[in-house]
């Protein structure tokens, strides 16, 4: 177990899919996330230690897909996926990740993020209000995953929560 010294952050490259299919699954979901990140729809930041993609977030930079952010937090960006690694967590990476995500988006004049998390996913919850994210005052969504190859989607219903940026 090494420390956040020895993690380096930096968005997904092309030939980054075979390392972040192998290591985190979902070779479709990594595809997708690169093709709109090449469009400038999106980043796909990855977080690396020792050579490996130890975990992953994805900042959304187009239209929400829920009509209920697209009508509170029309020119929000979105923080989504943030997934670790299982043998790297509890170790500061998905801190690290938000972060530098956020970040990015100051950098890049966004005054506010937003993100959604499943309810009853209390750690996630957890996390996000530690880093100062609050609920955004409206009712749940329901959010969508990528749709697999028969065009089926997954449905989760999510809480949404949002924080100032600084800048």
């Amino acid at each position: 177990m090494g420390g956040m010294r020895d993690v380096t952050i930096r968005p997904a490259r092309p030939e980054d899919l075979g390392s972040l299919a192998g290591r985190l699954g979902q070779d479709r979901f990594f595809a997708d996330r690169l093709d709109r990140q090449s469009e400038s729809r999106g980043v796909l930041l990855t977080a690396w230690r020792g050579g490996l993609v130890i975990g992953d977030v994805y900042l959304w930079l187009e239209p929400a897909e829920e009509p209920e952010i697209r009508r509170y937090l029309p020119e929000t960006p979105l923080v989504t996926h943030l997934e670790i690694h299982r043998d790297h967590r509890r170790q500061g990476v998905g801190t690290s990740l938000i972060g530098a995500a956020e970040r990015l988006l100051a950098d890049r004049g966004h005054d506010e993020v937003a993100l959604a998390v499943e309810i009853g996913n209390t750690a996630a919850a957890k996390l996000y209000t530690r880093l100062g994210y609050r609920d955004w005052g409206h009712s749940a969504v329901k959010c969508y995953s990528l749709a697999d190859e028969n065009g089926h989607r997954d449905v989760e219903i999510c809480d949404v929560m949002v924080k100032a940026l600084a800048r």
